[in-house]
């Protein structure tokens, strides 16, 4: 039985090393990846903004994501009044600030920024996407919902940190979580992403995390969120990517061919359906990843996707020490994680208060 560390570990640092080994290979034909890296694809870090194990836009966001759901509960425990949504989106205007933006001058809270965004690794621009940039400047209200029709794979693929937020939680409570983690991973996405797409498939997303790190395996887990997946209004797209990747993970269709038609990963329920189908179908992270990869289209989000349910599933041992050595801003990553697996327990109250309050502020 794999330690709660061991899977938030895995969970954070392997989305971010599945983001990192598919950033060079994003837009990206699967025939030139072959052409370029041979036969098996790409396999290892390639070179790619300037380095080695470079992350994106999609590692960036997800550590906003920790970073709100962290200061959202100091708020919540200092203050007495806390919006999860509404801190998290102000998270991501800072995050909007790092990309040389400018989020709603009405919004930007005035005081100390905080530790996350002190990082100048993280003020480089990677490819950010535009449904995300254009939503966050037209917030007019922290926690608002897009306005927007948008079903991008830019809501699913940050809220990883829902997931682990919420199981947290769950185990001080001794309840289920899976539940609060499908309606938590919903509403962040839905802050950028208006398609009910967008949004359900980031909340499937985050329930899958939840109930891995909990414990479940991945059939179970899997199962769990479609149950609550097909209570919601407008799931069906959703569900038929899910129901897809598991008859195509039952069949013995080549994987090429069934990540081929499972899509691209430019919108929210293929970037799920591809890198749960990988996840189905491999005996661990690195194979999981390397599938998930090495197709057209938007491999970066795939990878992380991938990565984050493999490393929930198998910890942080299975990423491979040649990707964990390059990966860029791991040792951030991986104190985002532990923050993620020991908040319920810092004494706001009395020693952790001053310290914690200056590393996630609470607004």
């Amino acid at each position: 039985m794999l330690e709660p560390r061991a899977r938030y570990l895995g969970c954070l640092l392997g989305g971010a090393a599945g983001d990192a080994l598919g950033a060079p290979v994003e837009f990206v034909s699967r025939a030139r990846i072959l052409n370029d890296f041979g036969p098996a694809g790409i396999t290892r870090f390639e070179p790619v903004f300037g380095g080695i194990g470079m992350i994106t836009d999609d590692t960036q966001m997800t550590l906003f994501t920790a970073e709100g759901l962290l200061r959202s509960w100091i708020r919540g425990c200092l203050k007495g009044v806390t919006s999860a949504e509404g801190v998290t989106a102000h998270a991501y205007l800072r995050w909007l600030q790092t990309q040389g933006d400018s989020p709603p001058r009405e919004l930007m809270i005035d005081g100390d920024p905080g530790w996350l965004i002190a990082h100048s690794e993280l003020h480089h621009r990677r490819a950010p996407g535009n449904t995300c940039l254009a939503a966050l400047r037209a917030m007019r209200q922290l926690g608002q919902a897009a306005r927007n029709n948008s079903k991008g794979c830019g809501g699913v693929m940050r809220v990883a940190p829902a997931g682990l937020f919420t199981a947290t939680l769950a185990a001080r409570d001794t309840e289920s979580s899976s539940a609060r983690a499908f309606e938590l991973g919903d509403g962040l996405a839905a802050l950028t992403h208006g398609h009910p797409t967008g949004r359900l498939a980031a909340g499937v997303f985050a329930a899958l995390v939840c109930s891995i790190v909990a414990g479940a395996g991945l059939r179970e887990a899997v199962d769990d969120a479609t149950t609550l997946l097909v209570q919601r209004r407008d799931h069906e797209e959703t569900l038929s990517a899910i129901t897809s990747a598991v008859a195509l993970a039952d069949s013995s269709t080549p994987h090429a061919e069934a990540v081929a038609e499972l899509g691209q990963g430019w919108v929210a329920d293929e970037a799920l359906a591809i890198a749960l189908y990988a996840a189905l179908v491999s005996d661990g992270l690195e194979q999981g990843v390397v599938i998930a990869v090495n197709h057209d289209g938007d491999s970066d989000s795939t990878g992380a996707i991938a990565g984050n349910i493999l490393g929930a599933l198998y910890g942080v041992d299975a990423i491979p020490a040649a990707w964990l050595e390059y990966l860029e801003l791991r040792e951030v990553i991986s104190e985002v994680a532990t923050d993620l697996l020991d908040f319920t327990h810092w004494d706001l109250d009395g020693r952790d208060g001053q310290t914690m309050w200056r590393k996630y502020p609470g607004f």
